[in-house]
């Protein structure tokens, strides 16, 4: 019973919650920039490079049985080692995407923190001298 105690309060824990939320955030973050670099970004820099299609970049290193296709999917149903760079190029600029999008989330976030107005703090409670102190002592000492 002491161990399921033990795992309840693990996982109710605000870290826990907090930690399964951006995971699943993530995920979805992770399809939409998925979507963005493969549907926005990879179709103008395939123009722009003269339709290059970096998902289909690939070196075989083995021999390829007959009648296999010649597509980068074919070769890998068949069996056939290829070294895949471009779906590594696709990966590494998928990357630079997402780690520049969160950049600015988080840059946009810190410059609305600094901006926002502070909160309303308990004024700073008054020093007093040594003097007064020393002075209140003594008055509390005639006093009895």
């Amino acid at each position: 019973m002491g161990m399921i105690q033990e795992f309840k309060d693990f996982a109710v824990k605000g870290n826990v919650i907090d930690l399964a939320v951006g995971v699943i955030i993530g995920g979805a973050f992770g399809k939409i920039v998925d979507s963005i670099v493969a549907d926005l970004i990879m179709p103008v820099v395939g123009a722009a490079f003269g339709k290059l299609d970096f998902s289909s970049l690939f070196v075989v290193l083995g021999s390829v049985p007959a009648g296999t296709g010649a597509s980068l999917d074919a070769l890998r149903k068949a069996g056939v080692p290829v070294f895949a760079y471009g779906s590594f190029i696709t990966v590494a600029v998928n990357f630079a995407i997402l780690a520049s999008i969160i950049f600015l989330m988080v840059k946009q976030i810190n410059r609305l923190k600094r901006e926002a107005p502070a909160a309303v703090a308990a004024p700073e409670p008054v020093v007093t001298s040594e003097d007064v102190l020393l002075l209140r002592e003594i008055r509390d000492s005639l006093k009895k």
